[in-house]
């Protein structure tokens, strides 16, 4: 994975200097040199206690103005479909919009009182429709596509969104797991590396959220809207100011999914047109190839004995292979440096 991290680090210096002039001065002392646990801690510390909204503030003012369409002010932008659609068309049905949760609600069971219901950190304005589709799924990749929301995909256990807030929904993911730590009443919200997580207080799935993180960094409309949603409730998203954040507290994709210790072997590294792969066990693997832009280029079934994986149709880069069985997964970055036909 020290192909992902280089690269993860030249995205960041890229925008790091955009966000952190935004960043109020002093906002994350403390927070130097600490990781995991402590950081956690450090950083819930300085977010917790915000100024709380109304349910209904959401839809009157906050997710406006939050989410309102740079090109044309009297929109919002919907995060699952990306469509532009009129403020005034709020409702529940067809073709309205209304407020998803993208922690969903009942995930800890806290509805839509404040603070967590009503935390514009992660409600977001949402197709009517694609909400209903996404319900209370956990987050992973495969799937069926949905209708109305390009890009995005759902199966049974799972929502898959579209490449362009695929970050965006990771840092909202992380972000409450690090606000809400059961103080007060509030619910103790966990982030973990598995689906199937409702009503329990956790969300999936932890090894996707940290590739999604990496893979899309953030934008000039999610910084945009840290900023609004500042204004209103005097409290930050530490991941969109400090994306490395995640890794510090979680670990790396590569570190959470690389516990299976499935007796494979991938080669060469870096390769040309194709990857081989040896695997001495007795059931089938499912795979995903994914550029490093997080767009899937390829999936199959592994059988025992030694397979390849061909990609001469594809750009030289960086590319992940995602090795899944019912129990987890495994992440391993590959550079393809020629394709020769």
């Amino acid at each position: 994975m020290k192909s992902r991290s280089l690269l993860f680090i030249f995205q960041f210096l890229f925008w790091a200097s955009i966000v952190y002039a935004q960043i109020p001065p002093g906002y994350y002392d403390g927070t130097e040199g600490l990781t995991g646990e402590e950081l956690k801690a450090a950083l819930h510390d300085i977010i917790k206690g915000h100024v709380e909204y109304s349910y209904s503030d959401l839809r009157d003012f906050i997710l406006p103005n939050s989410d309102e369409d740079p090109d044309n002010s009297s929109n919002v932008i919907l995060i699952y479909s990306g469509i532009s659609r009129a403020k005034s068309n709020f409702g529940g049905g067809q073709g309205q919009w209304n407020r998803e949760h993208v922690w969903a609600k009942s995930h800890g069971d806290f509805g839509t009182t404040p603070p967590a219901g009503t935390d514009a950190h992660h409600i977001r304005p949402a197709d009517v429709q694609v909400n209903s589709i996404r319900g209370n799924l956990d987050f992973d990749t495969g799937g069926s596509p949905v209708p109305g929301a390009p890009g995005c995909k759902v199966d049974a256990d799972s929502f898959e969104p579209r490449d362009a807030v695929k970050g965006d929904v990771a840092r909202m993911i992380f972000y409450m797991a690090v606000r809400y730590e059961g103080d007060d009443g509030e619910p103790d919200l966990e982030v973990v590396d598995r689906v199937n997580t409702a009503p329990n207080p956790e969300h999936g799935k932890l090894s996707t959220l940290l590739l999604w993180n990496a893979q899309d960094p953030p934008d000039d409309f999610e910084m945009n809207r840290q900023e609004v949603v500042y204004d209103y409730q005097q409290n930050r998203n530490p991941f969109i100011d400090h994306p490395e954040f995640v890794d510090e507290i979680w670990g790396n994709a590569n570190s959470v999914t690389n516990n299976l210790n499935l007796d494979l072997s991938c080669y060469p590294n870096p390769f040309v047109n194709r990857v081989f792969i040896e695997y001495d066990g007795n059931q089938s693997l499912t795979y995903f190839v994914d550029s490093m832009d997080g767009k899937e280029i390829e999936t199959g079934v592994l059988q025992p004995g030694k397979s390849n994986i061909n990609l001469t149709d594809n750009l030289p880069g960086l590319y992940v292979l995602v090795i899944r069985t019912e129990n987890g997964r495994q992440v391993k970055t590959y550079k393809l440096l020629k394709t020769v036909r």
